[in-house]
């Protein structure tokens, strides 16, 4: 149950980024929105972080105090620089290409999740996560129904950004092992602050207005999702994750009906069916699993 309430936070702070992406689209640049978003993010989550710190004595502080501290920290950078270059990848796709293309195109995630993290996690490749990725995949192209038109260069770095975000969920699930959720977004943080800022300096241009209200939505959702992913991946397997991310489109889609007027067709049902017999059947595969473990127990 946990699993999927934290998905559920996951999936909704993921739509209200990509909204908030959308309307800045074209009047920041891609590296000062990130910035930016990083800079809102670090003052947010220090003071939850500091208050946190003082009202429980950290269990899992005096634990990690034994790990190896350096390893650890390069393991945030190598996540933060994949992450850096996929969120970047898809700003400049939004920018470019139709909305549900875009998801269509980092919707390819779960493949690239599945190969990596099999090879690099030891993770299991079963038959229902085959089936559920398989189901999933069949309901994006039936809801986007993409055409050669979709061949390009931003789609080819669209697809480049699905990749790196692969590498960042692979590698946030290693953390997740010995890091909390919170000590995963602080360091997101702290990495990618410098990173926007030097690449958006010759540039650089003050906020103006909503500007500031759309960069704070980035901000604060983008830390709510990934906390609820990380914390999230605590109760599955990193391509359990993934798959269940699929939902993410549909509800993408509802939110172009009901606040961008866009048109709700069929295809859409049927896509957003396919999603949901692939979450089904990827979920009674981690129950089956789960029962199973409970048994040996």
């Amino acid at each position: 149950m946990a699993l999927f309430l934290w998905m559920s936070g996951a999936l909704a702070s993921f739509c209200i980024l990509a909204i908030g992406a959308r309307e800045l689209s074209g009047e920041l640049t891609i590296a000062q929105s990130l910035c930016i978003r990083s800079a809102i993010g670090l003052v947010f989550l220090s003071a939850v972080y500091f208050i946190r710190s003082q009202i429980f004595k950290d269990k899992q502080q005096k634990s990690l105090a034994s790990q190896p501290r350096v390893n650890v920290i390069k393991l945030h950078l190598f996540r933060n620089v994949f992450h850096f270059i996929a969120q970047y990848g898809w700003f400049f796709g939004i920018g470019l290409l139709p909305l549900a293309e875009v998801f269509a195109l980092e919707f390819t995630v779960p493949i690239w999740t599945l190969l990596i993290a099999s090879f690099f996690l030891d993770e299991k490749v079963t038959m229902n996560k085959l089936i559920a990725i398989f189901l999933g995949t069949l309901g994006v192209i039936a809801i986007v129904q993409p055409g050669y038109a979709l061949i390009d260069y931003a789609s080819i770095i669209v697809l480049g950004s699905a990749i790196c975000f692969a590498i960042s969920h692979t590698t946030t699930k290693s953390l997740a092992k010995t890091e909390s959720p919170l000590t995963i977004l602080l360091f997101m943080c702290i990495v990618q602050l410098p990173i926007g800022l030097f690449l958006s300096l010759s540039s650089w241009v003050w906020p103006q207005g909503e500007q500031w209200l759309w960069l704070t939505v980035i901000g604060l959702s983008a830390l709510s999702a990934h906390y609820c992913l990380a914390k999230a991946m605590k109760y599955a397997e990193i391509t359990t994750i993934i798959t269940l991310d699929f939902f993410r489109l549909p509800l993408i889609a509802m939110v172009g009906v009901f606040f961008y007027n866009e048109a709700f067709e069929l295809p859409l049902l049927i896509g957003g069916a396919l999603m949901l017999i692939g979450n089904l059947v990827g979920v009674r595969g981690l129950t089956a699993k789960s029962i199973k473990v409970k048994q040996n127990i």
